[in-house]
């Protein structure tokens, strides 16, 4: 089976945008339709809590019209048009989907942040972790989220092996970030944040990237978009990945990044896998 994830910060700005960022938003939806996923995550869609509109239905049913899909958006008391999941998945598939809550510091469980499609010998989950934030001023939050997550994908794996994705908002070692010294305090590179994250792949999941590809640096996915420079100079952090439960890990084929040409933000990422029969 093949999976992308994207973070795509607003899928209205790349489905009905007129920007020039939107233009780019739109070609780096062609390149995944083009890709032929069985599964692709969309994280940070940024939908109001009516979800899509019938002008987004219109626009995902002509750009993947072999799909099905499934969301989750914020809601009360979360704040409007924030966070926010999309799945959309092959009509040929019958998974039986839930929007988890894992006991999250509120409101972090009502931020559309999960969402869990079960299939008969796996699970396939969806995540956009919470940013620590500006002077890390939810940093002591997302250590519970990340506490919190890491026990409820480690329920699943006792039931089947779990495919895992999204934006995990956290550089996990030196090597995934171009200027680590510069960040040591920086949201999704603190001690606290990358312990989480270690945590969470003890408990019997797998970086796919890292397994197949080992310590290669200068792989990332994400540029800040403030830094004009920062996708030409290469100073990327990766923070998006596919996790596996240890027991799949040699059924993977490949993990990569997907080219998203010159829009700076995040990348999309890519598995190939064999799937658990």
């Amino acid at each position: 089976m093949r999976f992308i994830s994207w973070n795509i910060d607003s899928l209205n700005a790349a489905l009905t945008g007129t920007s020039a960022r939107s233009d780019l938003s739109r070609l780096v939806l062609e390149t995944i339709r083009q890709a032929d996923a069985d599964i692709i995550a969309i994280q940070e869609t940024k939908l109001s809590a009516n979800g899509p509109t019938a002008k987004h239905e219109a626009a995902l049913g002509s750009l993947f019209p072999a799909y099905t899909y499934a969301w989750t958006s914020s809601r009360d008391p979360a704040r409007k048009g924030y966070a926010g999941n999309m799945v959309l998945y092959k009509k040929d598939l019958s998974p039986r989907i839930s929007y988890p809550a894992i006991g999250a510091p509120a409101p972090m469980d009502q931020e559309g942040r999960l969402i869990t499609l079960e299939f008969d010998t796996f699970y396939f989950n969806q995540v956009y972790t919470p940013n620590a934030g500006n002077g890390l001023v939810r940093l002591a939050d997302r250590q519970v989220w990340d506490q919190q997550y890491a026990g409820y994908l480690s329920g699943l794996d006792q039931d089947k092996p779990v495919i895992a994705t999204g934006d995990f908002n956290v550089a996990h070692k030196e090597i995934d970030l171009a200027h680590p010294e510069a960040n040591r305090r920086s949201p999704g590179f603190t001690d606290e944040e990358r312990a989480g994250f270690t945590a969470l792949l003890d408990k019997g999941f797998v970086d796919s990237f890292r397994y197949l590809h080992g310590d290669v640096t200068g792989a990332y996915t994400w540029w800040a978009q403030r830094v004009k420079t920062s996708k030409i100079n290469n100073s990327g952090w990766r923070i998006d990945y596919f996790l596996v439960s240890d027991r799949l890990k040699d059924r993977v084929i490949s993990s990569e990044m997907v080219s998203s040409g010159d829009r700076q933000d995040h990348a999309p990422i890519l598995l190939e896998i064999d799937a658990p029969a």
